[in-house]
């Protein structure tokens, strides 16, 4: 089943690859993240047959990741490659980068992608009958709601992107009480999905996938990365740092400074 999951995601992100070479766009990858999830589970799934259990995993799984393909396509019609990948593209020379792509980028999520997805695929491939369990319920619950999270976050994103006269960052909804509400829901999430697993035999030992993914949104790619080139480019967002919680929401109860209304990420 792993290796049928390994390859599935490896025809995926090759096919992004060839794509991303026409295209001279790295870019195309980042919306096709979590249909990776969907495919693994979806193929667990349907080795192992039917079972409540295994339906309510994919499900789960569907909602969270087709909402978030969706909105991350829209999001990127028409604009040009993401600045991290062109700066890689700079930096390792155009007539090197196209293949050094695939194995820094592609290759490289998608091995992520088997990775975090992993307590999906143990659960999705459960034996038996695999009724719902408590634990199924309070997973499904929590992933839901963090993709629910996630969702309204990049609704008001999206909306004071279009909001003529905008200050420099977004401070309403979410954003007042996190600098980042759209990871804190995908952190959520990744927890909901572990506990698809955790009433399984070994099922514990799956924990370094939700750990792995909070790590990752942030120390690696997520708030730190975000938040050092938001800073530089935007100075009321040193602000706006000082005054926000990075990650897990807090009410703040003070005023907003006058005129200063707005932190987003572009």
């Amino acid at each position: 089943m792993m290796g049928m999951n390994a390859l599935l995601v490896i025809c995926l992100m090759t096919t992004l690859w060839v794509w991303s070479v026409f295209k001279r766009d790295v870019s195309v990858v980042d919306p096709w993240w979590s249909i990776g999830f969907l495919l693994v589970t979806a193929n667990s799934a349907r080795l192992a047959g039917a079972g409540a259990g295994r339906w309510l995993v994919l499900a789960v799984v569907a909602a969270w990741s087709l909402r978030l393909w969706l909105y991350l396509l829209a999001r990127s019609r028409g604009k040009p490659e993401d600045a991290r990948y062109t700066a890689f593209r700079l930096r390792y020379g155009a007539e090197r980068y196209w293949w050094l792509s695939y194995f820094q980028v592609f290759l490289l999520q998608g091995a992520l992608v088997l990775l975090v997805s992993a307590p999906l695929q143990y659960a999705a491939s459960a034996p038996g009958p695999d009724p719902i369990g408590v634990l199924d319920v309070i997973g499904a619950a929590l992933a839901l709601f963090g993709a629910g999270y996630e969702a309204v976050a990049d609704a008001q994103l999206a909306a004071w992107k279009r909001r003529p006269g905008r200050g420099e960052v977004l401070e309403e909804g979410l954003w007042r009480t996190s600098r980042h509400p759209n990871y804190f829901g995908e952190v959520l999430v990744a927890w909901g999905f572990w506990l698809f697993c955790a009433d399984q035999p070994l099922g514990l030992l799956f924990v370094f996938a939700p750990l792995l993914m909070t790590f990752l949104l942030v120390r690696v790619s997520g708030v730190a990365m975000l938040d050092e080139h938001m800073a530089r480019r935007k100075p009321a967002y040193r602000d706006y740092m000082r005054r926000t919680p990075a990650l897990i929401p807090a009410v703040r109860w003070h005023r907003n400074v006058p005129g200063f209304r707005g932190g987003g990420e572009s």
